[in-house]
């Protein structure tokens, strides 16, 4: 770690001390995962990470984080949240996530006195603030605190703390929720995601590929984005041949492949900057 990332790192753990019983949404993410070590240093018992489980989390995914969180020594809750039962959410308009984020915190406020919780965490980073994330202003109209950004703390210097404290997550890849794969305009649905989720799964096993993605687009057609260094192994006849017959079992009428490779939020490339800047939202002041 470099002398700026250890300043990052004593700042960071003494900014949550300040903040007495804190509570992290904790996706066991790399992020969250390095907010969650940070949060169990500064507070103790006072600190507990917390997990929303809904059909979006794919498979493995809660298991991970109950791992981790034995592994940091931090609490842990199980938070079941309830989006698949809005309709905002599940019209899958470029906002869908500031709809998840605000059913997420809404349910986290309402635990915080059960809990013992005076302040909410994510696990927003510097370079978060560069992508369309709309998320972040449900976190604002929740008072969610970010204290990966509130210490200058970029992607490269959360995986550098997190190898430093010996967290396993340090090198994990990002996984967003499952419904980020479905297109925008189509609706999210319990069993598009678990489509999904079933299809990404079989390909990781197959090609041994830790990053990939299985995007949904409409009429049921299934674009693989793979590293760019496995899509020669698509043309091998009977991978192809495996590939087409898993999927299509799974209810995808099409399957292709994007010869550009994996892209992580390759959904958002098909919108232009103006029209994502035009999404409304509820206005909560009023």
């Amino acid at each position: 770690m470099t002398d700026r990332q250890i300043r990052q790192r004593d700042e960071l753990v003494s900014r949550i001390a300040q903040w007495g019983r804190v509570g992290v949404a904790f996706s066991g993410g790399v992020d969250s995962a390095v907010v969650a070590r940070a949060a169990q240093e500064a507070c103790g018992d006072r600190a507990v990470a917390l997990t929303a489980v809904s059909p979006s989390l794919a498979s493995g995914e809660w298991e991970e984080t109950q791992r981790q969180a034995r592994e940091i020594g931090i609490r842990h809750q199980r938070v079941d949240t309830t989006e698949f039962a809005d309709p905002n959410y599940l019209r899958n308009a470029p906002n869908r996530c500031y709809y998840c984020k605000s059913e997420l915190y809404t349910r986290l406020e309402a635990l915080a006195p059960q809990l013992g919780i005076d302040v909410l965490l994510n696990g927003a980073n510097l370079d978060d603030q560069g992508d369309w994330r709309p998320g972040m202003q449900a976190a604002r109209e929740h008072a969610v605190r970010s204290p990966l950004v509130e210490v200058g703390m970029t992607k490269a210097d959360v995986r550098a703390l997190a190898q430093h404290w010996g967290l396993s997550a340090w090198d994990k890849p990002a996984t967003p929720c499952l419904s980020s794969r479905i297109a925008y305009g189509l609706e999210v649905t319990p069993e598009r995601v678990s489509r999904v989720d079933q299809a990404e799964r079989f390909l990781r096993d197959l090609l041994q590929q830790r990053e990939l993605r299985v995007r949904h687009e409409p009429n049921d057609l299934a674009r693989l984005e793979l590293p760019l260094d496995c899509l020669a192994r698509l043309l091998d006849p009977g991978v192809r041949q495996q590939v087409s017959t898993t999927l299509h079992a799974l209810g995808f009428r099409f399957v292709t492949l994007d010869l550009d490779g994996f892209r992580s939020g390759s959904m958002n490339a098909g919108l232009p900057l103006v029209e994502l800047h035009a999404v409304q939202t509820p206005d909560r002041a009023t």
